[in-house]
């Protein structure tokens, strides 16, 4: 589909997500949350990308022949077609993992390892006639439905909800073959990084697991975690305000963040209806494509995902073209480089630039912002938070304490007045206006600084890991047009056909000698202060 189409769906579909907030048809949260009561807004669905997702044709590395749990997703499946390893093996491997390292990643706020290894027997006696996740254990983000299992979404609201259907991503997921080995741990309510309800930080980075302190990223820090710390094959995020490319690039891991509406957030407790977008958290390009390929489709019960242009081969464009021994690009394509991308981490930047200015394709082009940037990105960025507050009024009005460390930022939704969030959307129409008729239109993708701008207006971004600060891992952010997620794709494949920054992985922490709950309270973590989780809130 032509560029000019893709951006008229995209300026139709962000209207309608507007409309559909102001028309009172976004998520409404159920009054009996305690129970397994869902509201009316929580039914079943149903629904495809139009594109079966396909394995791609990989090379195995030793590595992944070796431990199973070094393999990429894509390894796993692609050993597990060849029947070199069975999912009960890959299953055991990583509740192996889990029971001897998650006392100090706490990356699992809840593991459902009966279930996994019920799932991974079926998925061996299969015979390798599932779909394309066949056998591949997961972490999800507590904040996605899940069966029969708590959905706490880290946050006394919901501590004891227990879903009766699996949100629409997760149902795709499991159709497609996937294994849920686990809720991931999760900022309060979707905020900030992983804490306990009020406040004391839980999950470490896998890079540092003996400094709590270290940032991990968040909201979807457990999910993050999980999947750097080799606890799961890849997981899922959702991201608001960079909760996923920001922890993907504190843990050396490749976060796709779709466009608006690819993936269906029904069965997500929200955060914000015009900003919430589900998305993968991977160790390499190709994983974050396959799980994007399940997970993409309309989706009757989100109209966000629906009249979309169809999903793009992502498998496709997640394998690397190769020329005469050389990496190139499938298509030549423009990367915008603002001034101050240098800014921060700059020798690494600076490799990084080099390197991928080598990749044949390949084009650098200067970007200068417009001079309100910061005004349309920082100031009316706040608009967000009266979307927040919206579906949770009653909680605020029972029971405040509930919201335990994270109360600041909704009661300041509460103050945002009407004409202040009008007046919010009309800076968002002009943010749109300056990045595709601006910025995007000296550029194909551009390289960020932070994810804000694209989160606020909803079109994709991907993370990868392009080298290391003072041993912690460093990554780059890059936004793309209206429904180029191959496009991204392509770049950060090709950039990891040429480096190894992906295939790193951070060493085991010592083995908790004690059980879980002691180890838990035997280790010191700091707690962060309400002004501080409302300072740090996506």
């Amino acid at each position: 589909m032509s560029r000019a189409l893709n951006r008229r769906t995209f300026l139709a579909s962000s209207a309608a997500v507007t409309g559909a907030v102001v028309s009172g048809t976004a998520f409404a949260a159920p009054a009996a949350a305690h129970t397994a009561t869902t509201s009316a807004a929580f039914t079943g669905s149903s629904g495809s990308s139009g594109r079966k997702p396909y394995l791609p044709d990989i090379d195995v590395r030793d590595a992944a022949r070796r431990d199973p749990t070094e393999a990429t997703l894509a390894e796993a499946a692609v050993l597990m077609s060849r029947r070199r390893l069975t999912s009960v093996t890959l299953v055991e491997a990583y509740l192996d993992r889990i029971a001897a390292f998650d006392s100090t990643y706490q990356a699992y706020a809840e593991v459902t390892g009966e279930s996994a290894l019920a799932a991974a027997r079926k998925a061996d006696r299969s015979g390798g006639r599932g779909g394309v996740l066949t056998g591949v254990p997961l972490c999800i983000k507590d904040n996605y439905f899940t069966r029969g299992v708590p959905t706490r979404c880290n946050s006394y609201i919901f501590e004891d909800f227990v879903p009766d259907y699996d949100a629409t991503a997760v149902a795709r997921l499991v159709s497609a073959g996937g294994i849920v080995l686990g809720k991931g741990q999760m900022g309060p309510l979707a905020t900030t990084r992983a804490t306990t309800p009020n406040g004391t930080v839980t999950t470490v980075n896998a890079w540092t697991p003996g400094n709590p302190s270290t940032d991990p990223g968040g909201s979807s820090t457990g999910p993050a975690t999980a999947t750097a710390g080799r606890l799961a094959s890849s997981s899922i995020g959702t991201q608001t305000g960079g909760s996923i490319v920001q922890p993907s690039n504190r843990q050396n891991l490749t976060g796709l963040k779709p466009t608006m509406g690819r993936v269906s957030a029904h069965g997500v407790i929200p955060l914000s209806y015009t900003r919430d977008h589900p998305g993968p958290l991977a160790r390499d390009a190709m994983d974050a494509a396959l799980m994007l390929a399940v997970m993409a489709g309309p989706d009757p019960q989100d109209p966000r995902t629906l009249g979309l242009p169809e999903l793009p081969d992502l498998v496709r464009a997640a394998t690397p073209v190769v020329s005469r021994g050389k990496v190139k690009l499938r298509r030549a394509t423009r990367i915008g480089v603002p001034a101050d991308f240098l800014g921060s981490a700059t020798e690494v930047r600076t490799a990084f630039l080099d390197k991928l200015d080598s990749i044949s394709g390949v084009t650098l082009v200067d970007i200068t912002y417009p001079a309100d940037w910061g005004l349309l990105t920082g100031t009316f960025n706040d608009a967000r938070l009266s979307e927040r507050t919206e579906p949770f009024r009653y909680w605020l009005r029972e029971d405040p304490a509930k919201f335990g460390v994270s109360l600041l930022s909704w009661l300041q939704g509460l103050m945002l007045s009407g004409d202040e969030w009008i007046t919010a959307q009309r800076a968002k129409n002009h943010l749109l206006r300056e990045v595709l008729d601006g910025v995007m239109d000296r550029c194909d993708v551009l390289l960020q600084t932070g994810p804000v701008p694209f989160d606020i207006l909803g079109l994709p971004e991907i993370a990868f890991p392009v080298g290391f600060t003072a041993g912690i891992p460093a990554g780059v952010i890059l936004g793309g047009q209206p429904y180029e997620e191959d496009r991204l794709l392509e770049i950060a494949a090709a950039y990891q056909a040429v480096t190894d920054w992906h295939t790193r992985r951070p060493a085991d922490p010592a083995s908790a000698p004690a059980g879980r709950t002691a180890q838990r309270m035997a280790v010191a973590r700091p707690r962060i202060t309400a002004e501080e989780a409302a300072a740090q809130s996506a």
